[in-house]
């Protein structure tokens, strides 16, 4: 019997995406380490929650947005748009210098991530047969993780060796990258529309796609702690006597690359929901053992782990949106899930920010917390499961 062969997915044009995502993450994540003390050192101590919460404000509210334009006008120029929104916010930050003008770049800064990877994920699903769509997003977010995992170390290590003002003209530099990489890419939306501002009218049913709302709401309380985290991680690595302040996320997300190499592969095999379910048990014992930890070893276990349960939720998170999606619509499908993933970032940075105030005792609480949103997004998703069997 001749058996039918398997779609390549390791083409050119799945490299350039993921080399751009990879340049992109590095970008804006080089910075979050050395944020919280850089705004101290202005004045705005008990503006920290605000790093993280107003960057995911623009980022949520540019999601319907970026949604309609990659429907309409096509996945790479809203893709380079969020690269160049990087580009220009890497030079402003050494001018802007007041605590006012730091948080309104942030409030910029967040249009990035609200049109990137929105368009991504639909140009992925676009060169990607359906059966794969699981292991091809799998091993975009593990080249968008190591981004993550680079750019906080490089970032430090340029602070910790240079200055600030040259880590953020870094940024710049990798954001061009990545928009250099874009202008090699082909388009992938058959029927495009030229740019005209009646497409920027947006109107109730624009901003969410129904169909993918299951997975939005697992997607919002599993990331309520990645918003925390963001928020606190550098403070208690400072307090445990780590100087570098990225070596939490470069662990962290390490473990999550080597878990990408399997957990989108076994989203597709074994399905999306009994993935995601083993994803949020190991992300709840990964804030309970973070929260627990007074030591490097501790804290670096907990990193690990953590870094296990986002590396088996993001790819059958992102996966089970594209199923439930409607093929002319991934890119507002796509946005429904970001702006579910931004809200919980921003609600649990925002939170965790009031809380905290300085206080290094509270953030076990915090944890312990959010530990508990984990917990709320697998109950949902058995409910879920039983009434779809009654």
């Amino acid at each position: 019997m001749i058996t039918k062969p398997s779609h390549p997915i390791y083409n050119i044009h799945f490299g350039l995406v993921c080399l751009s995502s990879l340049l992109f993450s590095a970008s804006f994540n080089m910075l979050i380490p050395e944020l919280p003390e850089y705004l101290s050192s202005m004045g705005g101590a008990e503006y920290k929650g605000l790093i993280i919460a107003l960057f995911t404000l623009t980022a949520g509210i540019s999601r319907p947005f970026s949604g309609r334009l990659t429907d309409t006008m096509g996945r790479v120029p809203v893709m380079a748009t969020g690269s160049i929104v990087c580009f220009v916010c890497g030079f402003l930050y050494p001018v802007l210098s007041t605590v006012s003008g730091f948080l309104f770049l942030r409030l910029l800064h967040g249009f990035s991530t609200g049109f990137k990877p929105t368009a991504t994920a639909a140009y992925v699903a676009d060169i990607i047969p359906r059966e794969r769509w699981g292991e091809a997003l799998g091993l975009h977010g593990l080249c968008f993780s190591t981004g993550m995992a680079i750019g906080p170390a490089i970032g430090s290590s340029i602070k910790l060796y240079f200055s600030m003002n040259i880590l953020f003209y870094a940024s710049s530099l990798f954001a061009l990258l990545s928009i250099l990489i874009l202008l090699n890419m082909k388009e992938t939306l058959k029927d495009k529309e030229r740019f005209r501002f009646s497409i920027l009218k947006i109107s109730r049913k624009d901003i969410i796609a129904v169909e993918v709302l299951p997975a939005a709401i697992v997607t919002f309380l599993s990331y309520i702690a990645y918003g925390a985290i963001l928020t606190l991680i550098p403070d208690w690595s400072q307090h445990m006597g780590i100087e570098n302040k990225g070596l939490f996320f470069m662990v962290y997300t390490i473990a999550s690359l080597v878990i990408r190499f399997i957990a989108g592969k076994a989203s597709d095999q074994y399905g999306r929901i009994r993935v995601i379910n083993i994803g949020l048990v190991l992300l709840f014992v990964s804030l309970a053992v973070i929260g627990f930890a007074d030591t490097f070893t501790g804290l670096m276990v907990g990193a690990s782990i953590y870094g296990i349960a986002t590396g088996i939720l993001s790819p059958a998170l992102n996966a089970w949106t594209v199923d439930m999606s409607h093929v002319d619509h991934r890119g507002k499908a796509m946005a429904t899930m970001y702006i579910a993933l931004e809200a919980g970032i921003g609600l649990g940075a925002l939170c965790a920010g009031w809380y905290y105030q300085d206080v290094i005792a509270k953030i076990p609480i915090i944890m312990y917390t959010t530990a508990v949103m984990s917990v709320f997004a697998l109950v949902y998703m058995l409910l879920r499961k039983r009434s779809q069997l009654t």
